[in-house]
């Protein structure tokens, strides 16, 4: 990564968050923050909550309950939490929805060996999602898994969509981007009278939020690399051809 907080905030996977990553203090070459991450993270804008330092978490408490009793967040000083607070700053309303989901699934079923679909799913879309505007033959293409048709024949359709990662997990993958990377694209289309303004689209995410659609993960996969415009090796139409990574639908 180098030996500095200078991604390339310009990058179509960054680029949601460079109104705030590079406010953030420098890591050093292993992707390790000083310790005022947090109190870093704070001074970017207002938010619902605020970051304090992971020794803020009493042992045994669950995370995601500790942030709904207390509207603090546990963060260590690493790059997958530096990520997840950029993210309360681009999605807080939905960042709140999830968290709340997941304190109301914790209280009701409390924390067990197994986290049950719907903390499965909140964790998941937490974690890897990624929300697609585009028009109905790619989103038709891409719920087919017809890698060909999606990337090489429609191609030109992509110049009318817009891909945003979500997941702050796929955010640190994409520091150091190989061709495998994979996100979980949300089922749901971002509506196209919503635009680019990506705080609309946050409102209307937050509200469309609910349990039952949620334990059904609404996700389909989408290797992220292979959108337009997002890496310069997929010009080449021989990019698509393995099948290692753009994997056809399961029988």
């Amino acid at each position: 990564m180098g030996a500095g907080w200078s991604l390339p905030w310009a990058s179509p996977w960054f680029a949601p968050l460079d109104a705030w990553g590079p406010g953030l203090p420098a890591p050093d070459s292993a992707g390790v923050f000083p310790p005022e991450l947090p109190e870093a993270l704070n001074r970017l804008g207002p938010l619902p909550v605020r970051f304090v330092p992971q020794s803020a978490l009493p042992d045994g408490q669950a995370y995601e309950q500790f942030i709904a009793d207390t509207a603090t967040v546990p963060t260590r000083n690493n790059l997958h939490d530096a990520f997840n607070g950029l993210c309360w700053h681009r999605f807080p309303r939905t960042k709140q929805g999830l968290n709340r989901l997941q304190a109301a699934e914790i209280a009701q079923a409390g924390v067990g060996a197994v986290r049950g679909p719907l903390r499965d799913a909140l964790t998941l879309f937490d974690e890897n999602a990624a929300l697609l505007q585009a028009p109905a033959a790619l989103w038709e293409a891409l719920l087919a898994r017809d890698w060909q048709r999606l990337f090489v024949q429609q191609r030109p359709l992509w110049a009318q969509a817009r891909l945003v990662v979500f997941g702050h997990a796929l955010l640190e993958k994409l520091v150091s981007p190989y061709k495998s990377i994979t996100a979980h694209v949300l089922r749901w289309p971002v509506p196209v009278e919503l635009g680019a303004d990506l705080s609309a689209w946050d409102g209307w995410l937050a509200d469309a939020l609910s349990p039952d659609a949620l334990r059904a993960k609404p996700f389909t996969p989408l290797p992220v690399l292979g959108v337009p415009g997002w890496w310069p090796a997929n010009d080449d139409p021989a990019f698509y051809a393995d099948a290692t990574v753009f994997r056809p639908p399961r029988p």
